[in-house]
């Protein structure tokens, strides 16, 4: 097997770029390390080197130049995108400055904890759903009689599938632009089996990753400032990020963090109400179950009540289901949004509904890839036809990313050569997510002044701390919000990065920040002790 670098040529390599490039992180306010959405920047915990500034832009002469920040949409400056903002960016910097100078810091390695990433953090990638993706791409390989002996039977039986439902079998070809017809019904087949109500192909539109589909709602429900989207707060800043892209208004709805999170439809209505109120057309309701970034699983009496609500009034529910496979509490269980629905009688004609879902989470963790798709119901055909037609201005989905969402919701089943091996992988990698989740939740709560209601499901934490009023006034006098402080401090002593809870949103007064449980478990001690260590430092300064 050929081995791709060795220590020697890394290090070569870097000091190459650093000879060709002044490496220097982003300015905190700079658009890029902030707004990007998620599917267009990168942090991963391999060395990752944010764009330089050049010497060119402190020219008098650059005040020439055509596009400034004063004549750029306005929009973009509004955009935020939290995961991947400041705090990142130091990280970046600072594993920049360890592998130029091991020892540098006092600690040795960046714990990247700031984005839901697995495979970044040493999840390996499920053999099945891999092996049919490397036969697709290169399907001269299907004849030989070597690959008997390399893949298993039934992937080599998915890969002859799927490769005739693509036309000219061709990867590397565009598709429809709604996703390849084969695959959807694959899907469809899925989400039935998994509801016991029927989909329609269809319904089903491919995606690169669940955010561009996101995007495509925002895009087609907004119309101007006078159109909101009613949103959670905590939220996953691709809502808000895209609501200020698209000029909408972000009307938020508070979750109970006393009741471990819960959404209160009286909440709801108090804030529809004060929207329209002020001259608001509420358009649509997103939902993110399970929670990112609060980690609940909602329950089915409560998901009726928002059916309920959303029928009542009007609105479109846009349901974030990404996480549907990480649930760890037995007392809790995923349930889709279309399956309540269609439980309490609703049909098409009843409700809008756009379910969104990712190869990215779950327990496959394929971000790369870039695969996904939203289910369309309850949408009449002249608009779906508009809809079409936004995907269409896209060309396709990437080709792996559809074929990865097929595998997604048709895994091996009983009987197929790659279904023990499938399982134990799968189960492998859930039960540890649940173990760390417990170990990360345990250690929050011991920490002074720290609670953190149980990750049932998703992929974070979301701590709330009660800091000192030494620490809140200091980071006023550094110019920054009291939770980044913390966090900037935290990365600075311990190499751990999270993500600030102003990022997310939260009620005015509390300080929160978001932590995965996605670190491997042999790495999950050693992220406790520091954090510890740091916390109780971190009070005896601030203490009041």
């Amino acid at each position: 097997m050929r081995k791709f670098g060795s220590g020697r040529l890394r290090s070569l390599l870097i000091r190459s770029f650093q000879q060709k490039h002044i490496l220097r992180p982003h300015h905190p306010g700079s658009l890029l390390s902030s707004s990007l959405p998620r599917f267009l920047s990168s942090s991963t915990p391999v060395l990752d080197f944010p764009p330089s500034s050049t010497s060119s832009m402190a020219d008098p002469s650059a005040s020439k130049l055509p596009v400034t920040l004063q004549n750029i949409n306005p929009k973009i400056l509004k955009c935020e995108y939290a995961v991947r903002g400041e705090i990142v960016t130091l990280a970046q910097r600072l594993q920049e400055e360890l592998l130029a100078n091991p020892g540098s810091h006092p600690f040795d390695e960046i714990l990247y904890c700031n984005i839901g990433n697995p495979q970044s953090l040493g999840q390996h990638p499920i053999t099945f759903f891999r092996e049919v993706l490397a036969l697709c791409d290169h399907p001269s390989i299907l004849d030989k009689s070597e690959t008997q002996g390399l893949f298993s039977a039934d992937a080599i039986e998915r890969a002859w599938q799927i490769l005739d439902q693509i036309p000219g079998r061709a990867t590397g070809a565009y598709s429809h632009s709604q996703g390849i017809k084969g695959l959807r019904d694959t899907i469809a087949a899925g989400i039935e089996a998994r509801d016991g109500y029927p989909a329609d192909p269809n319904d089903i539109f491919l995606t690169d990753g669940a955010s561009p589909a996101v995007h495509m709602m925002m895009q087609l429900l907004i119309s101007s400032e006078q159109d909101g989207i009613l949103c959670p707060i905590p939220q996953y800043p691709l809502y808000s990020a895209s609501i200020a892209l698209h000029g909408g208004t972000l009307v938020p709805y508070f979750l109970d963090e006393a009741s471990g999170w819960g959404l209160e439809t009286s909440e709801l209505k108090k804030q529809l109400e004060d929207a329209r109120s002020k001259g608001i057309n509420p358009r649509a309701l997103v939902v993110i179950n399970p929670g990112n970034p609060t980690g609940q699983v909602l329950a089915e009496d409560n998901q009726r009540q928002i059916v309920e609500f959303c029928k009542q009034e009007g609105l479109v529910l846009l349901a974030d289901e990404v996480y549907q496979e990480n649930v760890y509490v037995p007392d809790k269980e995923f349930h889709s949004f279309k399956k309540v629905s269609r439980s309490m009688g609703y049909g098409e004609k009843d409700i809008s509904l756009v379910s969104f879902q990712s190869v990215s989470k779950g327990y496959y963790g394929e971000c790369g890839k870039r695969g996904g798709y939203m289910e369309v119901t309850g949408i009449s055909p002249d608009v779906r036809e508009q809809i079409y037609k936004v995907a269409s201005v896209n060309l396709c989905s990437n080709i792996s990313g559809q074929i990865l969402a097929s595998l997604v919701m048709s895994p091996p089943k009983v009987g197929d050569e790659s279904y023990e091996l499938y399982c134990a992988e799968k189960d492998g990698i859930l039960s540890s997510l649940a173990r760390r989740a417990k170990t990360l939740e345990d250690a929050l709560n011991n920490l002074e002044g720290v609670t953190c209601n149980r990750a049932e499901g998703a992929m974070y934490l979301f701590p709330r701390i009660n800091l000192p009023q030494k620490a809140i006034k200091a980071a006023e006098a550094a110019n920054t919000a009291p939770d980044a402080f913390y966090c900037r401090r935290l990365l600075n002593a311990t190499g751990i990065v999270v993500v600030p809870g102003s990022g997310f949103g939260q009620v005015p007064g509390t300080w929160h920040f978001r932590c995965t449980i996605l670190p491997q478990e042999d790495k999950i001690p050693a992220i406790v002790t520091r954090l510890t260590d740091f916390h109780k430092s971190f009070m005896d300064e601030f203490r009041n």
